[in-house]
């Protein structure tokens, strides 16, 4: 049975007594569950940890913790033993054998195993020597690989909740919202409002009950800031809307988590339930007469419902559809009563600068963009992952630097910032400080945090046609602009990418996207036309060649025609061997064609040529 902490010296106390309870010179096996390395098989590398240790004897002299996601998700499954910190990569259950007899019996490092830097060929032993971290700063992120999502005592160990204790007892309210407001937090969903001035404005509006609310209605495709968080460090973002509720004089909270994030959501509802028992959540926490409780409500898996006003619709069990931005949801929010609502990241960020004070936040990042961000790093890039850096960092930067260019040998193209309603970013600007100012006037946002790479084999105007479609099907229609606005946009740029643009279509685009932009009723309609403004104001001679009946990057079907290069052919056979349509023709050592009527233009015989010979046109 929990003993609940009721009051800070409780809480100080437990924190010694768990430490008291934990040898950091142990051995222990940390091994990623986050839903990367899931896929990747995690769960099976550890059955063979536990299988291995019983074998070996080994069982209760070494401790094997699930923690969450440490960012490098394309190199799943990620395993750490500690206390050397050695990080191993791509772990698969064969592997285990070697790693306990090697690694944690004779304390030598399983040298294949390690990070190989994919430009140099240099191996790492540590997770702080890898480039993909150096260039890092994980605030966040830091404690992600030695936290178990479902143990409370992991995040207490590590000073959790004493910034929660630190708000309670030594300060009021209102020095709470004032040292956010000298933070300069902004909101991380996407908006970039001041945190600390949407607090003060809950706070001050007449009505009660006042509610809170975190949305991890996380739908941006290629992003899962959100979700890693949750599932690594639920208690953090906990602790953080705590202490908000405390601010701003709530009781009541609520996490909207998307539908699709099963382990999140898991690990969220676990860590309410723990810090319940614990006294950190219910009546009187931690002895004060503050009362507070969150629930979860889960999405109905509508992208829209990310935006606020659809949110709080979603969750009075209505359509998710928004409504007028006049209405103020600080005055007038979850059943017409005062709310506050910020993302996972946001609130994820507060117990930080309770504990480390407002300077220390503010010191970090650019004049008007302060703090660190997390990104998902995804696309054409060596090292997929999510990466936490400080405002202000540059594209080339993250890209390069830590996500460590682009693979094959190509050549860098466009980055995509802010989800499906982001801009593309060109190659002339890489040297781009990332902050929400500069981004907006690059044509593009900020955004929660996906980062899209695309290197110089992507069609921009496919791009453009790509997010258009997905935006068409997640409007929730209310309004006309966006409802009529964006199918027309599509309508256009498909036309375009299947060779059957009109000469004026450009002029048109570009018009129509204006209007969608300045009559839409909410943020999807308003920034939806960016993935087009951004692609004709960077790549408008990619829309020209296009118009012309070429594509030049060699992606729009209906625009280009395979062959083969007589000179180059050897005749091996390969690309006839895997064409699904039976289109390549010629006999085995002599150059073979491509039969035009037959060739469905999926491109695997270009893949599947190991000598250039076929060509695009």
């Amino acid at each position: 049975m929990v003993k609940r902490v009721s009051s800070r010296e409780d809480l100080e106390d437990l924190r010694k007594s768990v430490l008291a309870r934990r040898d950091p010179k142990r051995p222990l096996i940390s091994i990623c569950s986050g839903t990367g390395c899931q896929a990747c098989g995690s769960e099976a590398v550890i059955s063979s940890f536990i299988s291995e240790m019983q074998k070996e004897n080994l069982t209760g002299k070494i401790d094997i913790k699930r923690t969450g996601c440490p960012g490098l998700c394309e190199r799943g499954t990620i395993v750490v033993i500690y206390p050397q910190g050695i990080l191993y990569q791509k772990v698969q259950p064969e592997d285990v054998k070697e790693i306990i007899s090697e690694t944690i019996l004779k304390g030598r490092p399983v040298e294949r195993l390690l990070y190989c830097d994919p430009a140099t060929g240099q191996k790492f032993l540590h997770e702080n020597e890898i480039p993909f971290y150096k260039k890092q700063m994980r605030i966040l992120l830091e404690n992600n690989s030695i936290i178990d999502a479902t143990n409370i005592e992991d995040y207490i160990a590590l000073g959790g909740y004493s910034a929660l204790a630190k708000a309670l007892f030594d300060m009021t309210p209102e020095e709470i919202i004032d040292v956010i407001i000298r933070s300069g937090l902004r909101g991380r969903g996407g908006a970039g409002f001041p945190t600390g001035r949407k607090w003060e404005s809950c706070r001050k509006a007449v009505g009660y009950p006042k509610y809170v609310i975190c949305n991890a209605d996380e739908g941006d495709p290629g992003a899962f800031m959100n979700r890693s968080l949750l599932e690594s460090n639920p208690h953090l973002v906990i602790e953080g809307m705590i202490i908000g509720a405390y601010a701003i004089g709530s009781s009541e909270g609520y996490v909207y988590i998307r539908h699709e994030y099963p382990l999140a959501a898991a690990n969220l509802a676990i860590a309410i339930s723990q810090a319940t028992e614990y006294g950190f959540l219910g009546d009187h926490i931690l002895g004060s007469n503050f009362n507070f409780s969150i629930k979860i409500r889960r999405g109905g898996g509508a992208f829209v419902c990310g935006e606020s006003t659809a949110l709080i619709a979603s969750l009075e069990g209505r359509i998710g559809e928004p409504r007028a931005k006049y209405v103020h949801m600080v005055e007038h929010g979850l059943w017409d009563k005062p709310t506050n609502l910020n993302n996972v990241e946001t609130w994820a960020n507060v117990p930080l600068i309770i504990s480390k004070g407002a300077d220390w936040f503010s010191g970090i990042g650019t004049e008007k963009s302060k703090g660190t961000k997390i990104f998902s790093l995804v696309g054409k890039i060596r090292n997929t992952g999510l990466v936490e850096v400080p405002l202000g960092i540059t594209l080339r930067d993250i890209i390069f630097d830590i996500g460590g260019g682009i693979p094959d040998g190509k050549r860098f193209k466009a980055v995509q910032t802010g989800g499906p309603s982001g801009g593309c970013i060109p190659e002339s600007l890489l040297d781009l400080p990332v902050d929400y100012e500069r981004l907006t006037e690059a044509g593009s946002m900020m955004g929660s945090g996906g980062m899209i790479v695309m290197d110089e084999n992507t069609c921009m105007v496919d791009v453009a046609r790509y997010f258009l479609n997905f935006l068409s099907e997640e409007s929730c229609g209310k309004c006309v602009p966006c409802r009529e606005g964006i199918e027309r946009m599509l309508e256009i740029v498909t036309r375009i990418t299947s060779g059957k643009g009109k000469p004026d279509d450009l002029e048109l685009l570009e018009e129509l996207a204006l209007v969608v932009k300045d009559f839409s009723l909410c943020g999807l309609g308003q920034t939806a036309p960016n993935p087009v403004l951004s692609t004709l104001r960077y790549f408008r001679d990619e829309y020209e060649a296009h118009l012309r009946g070429k594509c030049p990057a060699g992606v729009c079907k209906e625009l280009i025609r395979y062959s083969i290069l007589t000179e180059n052919c050897t005749g091996c056979g390969l690309c006839r061997k895997n064409c699904p349509s039976g289109a390549i023709i010629g006999e085995v050592k002599s150059p073979h064609s491509i039969d035009q009527e037959k060739c469905i233009k999926c491109g695997i015989c270009r893949e599947s040529c190991k000598f250039d010979a076929v060509l695009v046109s």
